[in-house]
């Protein structure tokens, strides 16, 4: 009889601690689902927003013949963007599946362990209703052998009040747990009917637009050696404009080492020129877009020709689809150093940071001039539209002295970006 209350503190400590447990454990992997969840839900709506800015900024074709590479690459991005939505969408169902499956065991859990609380509990009430009945608690502490044993008993009724009280506590608080994932698990299900429904519209749609690549492919291979020949004199174009840039840069060169009677394969700068290139340096990463409203059309190097198998393309700066009438702005404060025509009447703007030099071709019109001293985002111009395929696209470059950079990674990334469709 002594050792009786000490084994059932033991029991009420022990499964105190077990409870415990448990909450924290699924509270940690609840957090955990709850992120993957909410990170999926985040690419799902950004594949969305972008799909929508492919259709809006890119999808400008007259269905004329010499637009119909420009389309066949649209349609292709599109077709990517679509792809990885549907791959997120199906993601996203088979997390929320596994999360309803989980729910429904864990329901099933606390609804035995419910009942069981509840059995548990009415056996207390009863076997304490008998002890009373019986014996009185007085008799019960009065009836030891010594005043050790009557506080040990005296503890044991005590505990077993508590442990009565807990029952009572436990019972409220899974029947509480219970109606809230029982009410969760509609939410869960609605959800992934809504999700079953956009992937069955997104399968739709890919299909739609899959029959449209086809058919563009196949016009494509009607005039395949037209198209190539296209794409290697637009190429050439491209490499001489980026000699001319280089030209003028190595002539500005010259001209500062002969200011400051200097020779140098690179600019011979002022303290201020020093300064300005010291921080265009450390902002490395966290230079704006110099569009506000773009989709990444193509990226920088050498590359697949994104319609034309077999055919390499060298990139030497991004090109960024936009809206009509976008204006282009410098991505660093700095100085006009250079305005050059384009063919087409086309224009292009070179700004100077120090020894680096930020370019920005394909606009139709200029507002700043030579020399002029500019600030950061300031507006240098309107960008061109092309006739032929709608688009409006504004080609970034970046130099360092006269070496061709990547531009990319000196842009932050995440900053009002509306798609990189050129992945």
């Amino acid at each position: 009889m002594s050792k009786k209350p000490q084994k059932r503190n033991s029991f009420v400590y022990m499964k105190l601690r077990f409870l415990l447990f448990i909450s924290l454990f699924f509270a940690f992997v609840g957090t955990a689902e709850a992120q993957t969840k909410l990170q999926l839900e985040k690419k799902r709506k950004q594949l969305q927003k972008e799909k929508k800015e492919i259709q809006k900024l890119l999808f400008k074709s007259r269905q004329e013949e010499e637009a119909l590479l420009s389309e066949l690459n649209d349609i292709n991005k599109l077709i990517t963007i679509r792809s990885e939505l549907i791959s997120t969408i199906e993601q996203e169902e088979l997390k929320l599946s596994h999360k309803i499956k989980k729910n429904k065991k864990e329901i099933n859990r606390l609804e035995k362990s419910l009942e069981s609380l509840k059995e548990e509990y009415a056996r207390m009430i009863v076997q304490s209703y008998k002890t009373k009945t019986k014996q009185s608690r007085l008799m019960f502490l009065l009836s030891s052998e010594n005043f050790t044993q009557a506080y040990k008993r005296l503890q044991y009724l005590k505990q077993i009040s508590s442990y009565r009280k807990l029952q009572g506590e436990e019972i409220k608080h899974t029947q509480v747990e219970l109606t809230a994932l029982n009410d969760s698990l509609t939410l869960q299900q609605d959800e992934k009917v809504l999700l079953i429904a956009l992937h069955n519209k997104e399968q739709d749609s890919i299909k739609k637009e899959k029959h449209s690549q086809i058919r563009l492919v196949e016009k494509a291979k009607e005039k395949e050696q037209k198209y190539i020949s296209q794409i290697k004199a637009k190429q050439r174009e491209e490499a001489l404009i980026d000699r001319q840039i280089q030209k003028l840069i190595a002539a500005a060169i010259a001209r500062s080492n002969k200011k400051r009677a200097t020779k140098s394969s690179g600019f011979s700068m002022s303290p201020e020129d020093k300064l300005v290139a010291a921080n265009f340096v450390a902002n490395k990463g966290k230079l704006p877009w110099p569009v506000e409203r773009y989709i990444i059309d193509r990226r920088y190097g050498k590359q697949k020709h994104p319609t034309m198998p077999g055919i390499t393309i060298n990139s030497n700066g991004l090109h960024l689809a936009t809206e009509a009438n976008a204006k282009a702005r410098s991505v660093f404060k700095g100085k006009v150093l250079a305005i050059q025509l384009q063919p087409g009447r086309k224009k292009m703007v070179l700004i100077q940071h120090g020894n680096y030099i930020s370019v920005y071709k394909n606009l139709k019109e200029v507002t700043v001039k030579r020399g002029q001293a500019i600030n950061t985002k300031q507006e240098i111009g309107t960008i061109h539209t092309d006739a032929v395929t709608g688009k409006t696209i504004l080609e970034f470059g970046l130099f360092k002295n006269a070496s061709i950079q990547n531009p990319e990674p000196w842009i932050i990334q995440g900053e009002n970006i509306v798609a990189s469709a050129g992945k």
